[in-house]
This record gives structure tokens, C-alpha cells and sequence, in this order.
């Protein structure tokens, strides 16, 4: 039996959860499973590029600002001298991100 709360397995017949403490009504059908969110993939980012969208792309990925990602990134090239060469691996390695197609919504015009 699931809690409706939180998701967690409770034995059956309970009355209250051992996760969350919420009420679990008797006889009650267990709610359908949630699918999880879909994993996340390293890609090419195909909107916000400079030069191949590799930095944009490990930003994505990493939930971080793309601008520190590419000044990181210069850093490992100007000073490393190994960022350029792993920058031309990924971009060619990584697949391009599909493009997102802005949503329109057709408007109206007042005419007077």
C-alpha cells in the first residue's frame, strides 16, 4: 500500500504513514505511480551557443551559469593549454540538442 502523501510504501491496514504521518483512509486504492522525470543528457546546447554550444551544454547539464562554465573554460585553455583540445572532443562527440519551437499565440489586432 503507497501513502498519498509521500509516496512510500506503509503496511497494509494502516491508518497513518511512518514517513509523513498522514492519514490514510481504510480501504482506500493505492494512487497510481508517478513516473519519474526523464534523465538528463550532456548535449550540444543548440540555442544558447557561442562557438559549438559545449560550454552552454555542461552548464545545462550541471545546473550552473553558462558565463562561469566558459570563463572556466578559458581558464583551462590559457593557462592548461588541455581545454582546447577536449573542447574540440566534446564538440564533436556531443549530439546537438533539439531545437525548441517558441509557442505563438495568434493575437488580434484593434482596428479602430
Amino acid at each position: 500500500m503507497l501513502c498519498p502523501n509521500c509516496q512510500k510504501e506503509i503496511a497494509d491496514g494502516s491508518k497513518f504513514c511512518y514517513n509523513c504521518g498522514a492519514q490514510v483512509a481504510p480501504g482506500a486504492p493505492a494512487p497510481t505511480p508517478v513516473a519519474p522525470p526523464p534523465a538528463k543528457r550532456l548535449v550540444r546546447s543548440s540555442t544558447d551557443k557561442k562557438i559549438g554550444g559545449v560550454c552552454a551544454g555542461l552548464a545545462d547539464y550541471f545546473d550552473l551559469d553558462p558565463t562561469i562554465v566558459r570563463v572556466v573554460w578559458l581558464l583551462a585553455i590559457f593557462l592548461g593549454g588541455t581545454g582546447f583540445l577536449l573542447y574540440l572532443i566534446l564538440w564533436i562527440a556531443l549530439p546537438l540538442a533539439p531545437t525548441v519551437s517558441p509557442v505563438t499565440v495568434p493575437t488580434t489586432t484593434a482596428r479602430v
